[in-house]
């Protein structure tokens, strides 16, 4: 058995180039073994385990949506709102959401003190996602790659 201390692993820090987006994570999965790039799924594992951490005002990602992975999150403390297709939610300590592949969402900390949360994604390959406020696309076959495109149809540059 491969046992981890999630208060023992580094907390990663992100910041998008203007600042925008923000937070910090603890990439619990990572640390029992995960290998996010493997294509072997001994070594990619069936789901991806995360603490994110959200300091007031923050928020850690563009809205988005995913062609094929779950998320699961759980707030651990503190509380914030969730951005979804319906409109906006509030969420709090022992809060507990999913998001289905193609349902787009985001969450921001509009509180007084951390949101701390775990989330938990299953790990589809081929995975992509859609930014419906850019309209752009982030595809993983065969490299990541971010895209804006208009509608081809099928046959386009084919015959």
């Amino acid at each position: 058995m491969l046992k981890i201390n999630t208060q023992d692993l580094p907390e990663d820090p992100w910041t998008s180039p203007k600042g925008k987006f923000a937070g910090s994570s603890r990439e619990v999965s990572v640390a029992l073994g995960r290998k996010p790039l493997s294509m072997d799924l001994n070594e990619r594992h069936p789901f991806d385990v995360e603490i994110c951490r959200l300091a007031p005002g923050q928020t850690p990602y563009p809205y988005h949506s995913h062609s094929a992975q779950w998320e699961f999150y759980h707030v651990i403390s503190g509380s914030g709102v969730v951005r979804h297709q319906e409109g906006t939610t509030a969420v709090r300590e022992g809060d507990a959401f999913l998001f289905k592949p193609g349902e787009p969402h985001q969450i921001s900390n509009d509180g007084d003190r951390d949101l701390v949360l775990y989330v938990v994604a299953d790990n589809p390959v081929g995975e992509s996602c859609h930014y419906p406020d850019s309209q752009k696309w982030a595809v993983r076959s065969p490299e990541r790659r971010l895209i804006r495109s208009e509608g081809l149809d099928y046959y386009d540059g084919e015959e």
